[in-house]
């Protein structure tokens, strides 16, 4: 086994994970600084995905308060909301170190001012872009940085087990397997970040790409780290469906389409949102997710089971020059965005749950920091478009602070223990020792369970159902193999891998969903419709205890403002 030392271990190079080592080098610049990503870095991961844009209050007329408020709204008050404010104060920081220090080029208004557009579910509109491709400027200038600097990379290396120290302590540092080779790489380090990002793969459409396979949150699962708000999974409402032959199903027509005034259809070419939220097609995503999907049940859609999104009734130049990817994008699947009509569907995009962290990325193990999607408590119940990649970024920049700082006084090497790195050798390599199966036929029992059972719309029997077939799929994915033969570039021996984890992760949204009798914010209830007592709101916080999933309720902390209170000043003198 091939060993690698370091001073600090980045998993992930999405927007927290390059903002992690470009401020740890700020804070320290002697440090031994590696990244490993499954894929390459500067072309792979969630956030160079990101088309909508960046939340940050900069305009006269908005405020931190403000931004503040909405999140906190929109988060149905589950969020931690020391959290909450760092994420709304200190995205008015990072704005400035993109286009400032890293080079990034946002739109602009006429007057030269920088250009904020609309998105769901906010008082204002604050959301900074550059057209329709915000993620790949933002990734493009993180990436050329880390590129100057030197800093070490593990390219297609992906991480499968965190492995403490011999007492269990602390962190030791992570077992990878090299997909280019299929060796185990063990690498210790002083600090991890854990920043692999979330994404939802286990539902039948989805937007991330399909290596995404929540592996951070597994691992710290199997760590035996507490996570919290699992059963809060976000679904975009507009999700290109273009039949079950493609890859591109799924993927997201981007939000900013309906700030900008495009309405959404069904099968019969009618407007509906306004019969289920004053707000239309700018309620938050969560309403509208559930709208649509009430009526795809009714059986009010498209030829490929779809709604319908439509941007004929504006202004045709207007649409291509704001946005140009997206119609591109249609183009190129047969659609006309700009004077006909899109089908879309409901797509799981973004995971609100995850590792319970400290504003400095701290996490419940010694050595372990987080940041990005694979942590909880930033956005609660539900997030507001644009706060995703401001999320990513802030945090992910703190971490490195942080790190840094930490390390300067505590963080030895340690030496790992030798029975659980060779137990994660031999679980990795389990799928060799059985006869191969068809892992495409688990895969899509998991598709359409997730979809049918736990997503949009849940209540106590389908949930049932929902942990009944996981048991099922875990003990049959244990049962088949892959192909023996080389290890290099194994696909077949990743997509194991991948379902392997997209069932834990499955498993523990299913429990915190079981959990949470009520309605709130992406969690919905047909058999709990209505939100219980919000001032004595509860999180849930759920952990692996030896095979079973133990889920526990903690109270809300309402450190800044309690429900029915506002931070905003012309609000409070009316």
């Amino acid at each position: 086994m091939r060993r690698i030392d370091t001073d600090v271990l980045i998993l992930g190079s999405g927007g927290a994970g390059l903002f992690a080592a470009l401020h740890t080098l700020q804070v320290a610049p002697d440090l031994d600084v590696t990244i490993a990503v499954k894929g390459l870095l500067g072309k792979c991961g969630c956030t160079r995905m990101v088309q909508g844009g960046y939340n940050v209050a900069l305009a006269k007329d908005d405020s931190a308060e403000r931004h503040f408020m909405d999140t906190i709204e929109g988060g149905k008050w589950l969020n931690n909301q020391d959290l909450a404010w760092t994420l709304v104060t200190e995205a008015q920081v990072r704005i400035r170190e993109l286009e400032n220090e890293l080079g990034c080029y946002f739109d602009r208004n006429p007057d030269g001012s920088v250009h904020q557009k609309a998105f769901a579910g906010q008082t204002f509109d604050r959301t900074v872009h550059k057209g329709d491709l915000t993620g790949i400027e933002i990734i493009n200038r993180l990436a050329e940085q880390v590129w100057s600097l030197g800093i070490k990379r593990l390219e297609d290396h992906r991480a499968v087990e965190l492995i403490k120290t011999t007492d269990g302590s602390a962190l030791s540092g992570v077992l990878m397997i090299d997909i280019r080779s299929g060796d185990f790489t063990f690498v210790r380090a002083r600090a991890v970040l854990l920043a692999t990002g979330g994404g939802p793969t286990m539902y039948r459409y989805h937007t991330p790409s399909g290596d995404k396979s929540c592996d951070g949150l597994a691992m710290a699962l199997r760590a035996g780290l507490p996570v919290r708000d699992m059963e809060m999974v976000q679904f975009h409402p507009t999700g290109l469906i273009a039949g079950p032959d493609t890859r591109i199903t799924g993927t997201i027509i981007e939000e900013g389409l309906r700030g900008f005034g495009g309405h959404l259809l069904n099968g019969e070419g009618e407007r509906f949102m306004t019969r289920y939220d004053e707000q239309g097609e700018r309620a938050t995503r969560d309403i509208v997710s559930r709208a649509m999907l009430s009526e795809m049940r009714a059986g009010n859609t498209g030829a490929n089971g779809g709604l319908f999104l439509t941007m004929r009734h504006l202004d045709g130049t207007a649409v291509r020059k704001n946005f140009r990817g997206m119609v591109d994008r249609c183009a190129d699947c047969g659609f006309d965005l700009v004077s006909g009509l899109v089908e879309v569907v409901p797509t799981a995009h973004y995971m609100m749950g995850g590792v319970v962290f400290e504003v400095n990325g701290k996490t419940a193990l010694r050595g372990l920091f987080a940041a990005g999607e694979d942590t909880g408590g930033v956005h609660g119940a539900n997030r507001l478009g644009g706060n995703g990649v401001a999320n990513s970024t802030v945090f992910g920049g703190l971490a490195g602070d942080g790190i840094a700082r930490w390390l300067a006084s505590a963080g030895e090497l340690a030496e790992p223990d030798a029975t659980a790195l060779n137990d994660a050798c031999g679980h990795c390599l389990h799928p060799f020792e059985k006869p191969s199966g068809d892992i495409e036929a688990i895969r899509e029992r998991l598709y359409d369970m997730m979809w049918e059972d736990a997503g949009i719309i849940r209540d106590a029997a389908s949930l049932e159902r929902a942990q009944t077939e996981l048991d099922a799929l875990r003990r049959d994915l244990n049962e088949i193999g892959v192909n023996a033969g080389t290890r290099a570039y194994h696909l077949a021996w990743h997509d194991w891998l991948n379902l392997k984890n997209l069932i834990l992760v499955s498993r523990v949204i299913v429990a915190a969903a079981t959990a949470r009798d009520e309605s709130r914010g992406a969690h919905f209830r047909a058999d709990f419709p209505d939100a219980c007592d919000i001032g004595n709101s509860w999180f849930t916080s759920a952990r692996l205890d030896g095979d079973d999933i133990a889920v526990e309720r903690k109270p809300v902390r309402f450190t800044r403002i309690r429900p029915g209170e506002t931070l905003l000043r012309e609000t409070a003198a009316e």
